[in-house]
């Protein structure tokens, strides 16, 4: 019989391509990882790693387990936090990852107010832009993600549950003495022989694409994914920049002004679960404060 800690050991050993590295990663020893993966392989009745000087490598075997074992471990969580719901222990425990600007706008409002309904509920975050954030929730490695997608994108997240929270709109960020500083609104042609700075790779994708349908090719002189680090560029005179409003919220445009853009371009800002997992009472709740903390 398969043993959720056993899978577990077989995905650090997987990603970290040892067994003295995934000893470090889950906080144990190396003759534990060993003896576990042992137990693993009889249980499983083949080999899942062929041993290559100090490399482990994984069998076609070990691949299928490792391809199915966030599935499995996902569920096992699901199973435990339900029992514990019936049996009426009021406990609960929640990994939630967010992209950063809704780290500093929703994810407060929403984990103040669940603790104050829900003092027994843990919750912890860290954070990841989509989409490797989806694919932390895929991979097992946590409960929520707070995700975002411009556009349509087909079946992207068709094998899980999506809880829309918001559009939010995308707004330009210009130098306090750039001549559209004082503009109602711009058009992204206004700005197309400026320098830009650009936020995150999937932001910096949109930016690509809105400028190109425009008719240019933006010249971006600065990337970074910290939205503070944008404003202090621009505010530096040093480019213009288009950021969601949701990003704006938190932090102070200092020798920056806003500017509304046409055509408006939106994102949508959802928060993703497994089907399973939204069966979990500290799941379904915290689930139900972040839609609550979404502006209206």
């Amino acid at each position: 019989m398969l043993e959720a800690r056993h899978l577990r050991v077989l995905r650090a050993v997987a990603a970290t391509g040892s067994f003295s590295a995934a000893a470090r990663k889950l906080g144990c020893t190396q003759p534990a990882v060993s003896q576990q993966m042992k137990a693993l392989e009889t249980s499983a009745g083949t080999p899942l790693l062929i041993r290559t000087g100090r490399e482990m490598r994984l069998t076609q075997a070990g691949e299928a387990l490792v391809r199915h074992a966030g599935g499995i471990l996902a569920g096992l969580t699901a199973a435990e936090e339900e029992i514990a719901a019936i049996a009426g222990l009021r406990a609960g425990r929640v990994r939630l990852v967010s992209f950063p600007s809704g780290s500093s706008t929703l994810v407060p409002t929403a984990l103040a107010a669940l603790r104050a309904a829900h003092p027994g509920t843990r919750v912890s975050l860290v954070e990841a832009e989509p989409p490797r954030s989806v694919e932390m929730l895929r991979e097992g490695d946590c409960d929520v993600a707070l995700a975002f997608r411009y556009g349509a994108t087909g079946a992207e997240w068709d094998d899980l549950v999506v809880r829309p929270l918001l559009t939010d709109r995308l707004v330009g960020l210009v130098p306090e003495g750039h001549r559209l500083a004082g503009a109602d609104t711009v058009t992204i042609g206004d700005l197309a022989d400026e320098s830009w700075i650009a936020g995150c790779p999937r932001c910096r994708r949109q930016l690509v694409e809105v400028c190109e349908e425009a008719g240019f090719t933006p010249r971006i002189d600065f990337a970074t994914d910290d939205y503070p680090a944008v404003i202090g560029l621009v505010g530096a005179g040093l480019g213009v920049a288009v950021l969601p409003e949701l990003a704006m919220e938190s932090v102070l445009p200092k020798g920056a002004r806003t500017v509304t853009v046409e055509p408006s371009v939106e994102r949508e800002i959802v928060a993703l679960t497994l089907p399973d997992l939204a069966q979990v009472p500290a799941v379904a709740a915290t689930l139900d404060q972040l839609t609550l903390a979404a502006p209206r």
